[in-house]
C-alpha cells in the first residue's frame, strides 16, 4: 500500500472519531476493554492535538485509514520508569494514540514516517493490549519497563533506537 502521512486538520475530525470508535471496539473484542474504555481519547483531547499540530493521519488515495499523535522532545509520561530503564536519554520522538480502521500497514507507515523525523522513538501500551505489544515488538521496539499515565494507570513502555536496532 502507498500510504501518505500529513498533519490532521479540523475537517478530518469526523473520520478520526470513526477510526477511534473502531479501535475501541477492536480492543474490547480482543481482550482489552479498559485501555480506552468507551470514550477515550476524548474529542477535546484530539482537537487540542490538532491545534498543537501533533495529530497526524495516515491516508491512501485520499482516504484516512489511521491516526496517531507524534511529538519530538521530552514527554512527561516517560520521565519516571519503573522495573527497568531507558536505553538512552538522547532526544526522542513519542508516538501516542495510534489507531486504524483495520486496514493493513498503518503502523508500518507511521513508524517509517516517525523514523524519518528522528531515529529514537518511544511508545507505550496497556498490559492487556497484546495486539499492540506484538506489533511494536515485531517492529523492533524493546520493552523497557513500566510507566504511569496521568490517570495513574500503568503502561508497558517501549523504546526503539536506530543506533542500536537490528531491524
Amino acid at each position: 500500500m502507498n500510504h501518505t502521512i500529513r498533519k490532521a486538520n479540523p475537517e478530518d475530525m469526523p473520520r478520526i472519531l470513526e477510526i477511534y470508535a473502531y479501535a475501541r471496539r477492536f480492543m474490547e473484542e480482543n481482550g482489552n476493554p479498559n485501555q480506552w474504555g468507551k470514550t477515550n481519547p476524548p474529542q477535546r483531547t484530539l482537537e487540542a492535538d490538532v491545534a498543537a499540530q501533533r495529530l497526524y493521519v495516515v491516508e491512501e488515495t485520499g482516504v484516512i485509514h489511521g491516526v496517531f499523535y507524534f511529538s519530538l522532545g521530552e514527554d512527561p509520561t516517560y520521565r519516571i520508569i519503573h522495573d527497568g530503564q531507558w536505553e538512552s536519554e538522547e532526544s526522542y520522538g513519542t508516538i501516542h494514540r495510534i489507531a486504524s480502521d483495520g486496514s493493513g500497514g498503518v503502523f508500518a507507515a507511521c513508524l517509517s514516517w516517525c523514523r524519518n523525523q528522528i531515529g529514537h522513538l518511544r511508545i507505550d501500551t496497556h498490559r492487556d493490549n497484546h495486539v499492540m505489544q506484538h506489533i511494536v515488538e515485531k517492529h523492533g521496539f524493546q520493552r523497557r519497563g513500566i510507566i504511569y499515565i496521568a490517570d495513574g494507570t500503568p503502561r508497558i513502555a517501549y523504546e526503539r533506537n536506530e543506533k542500536t536496532s537490528q531491524l
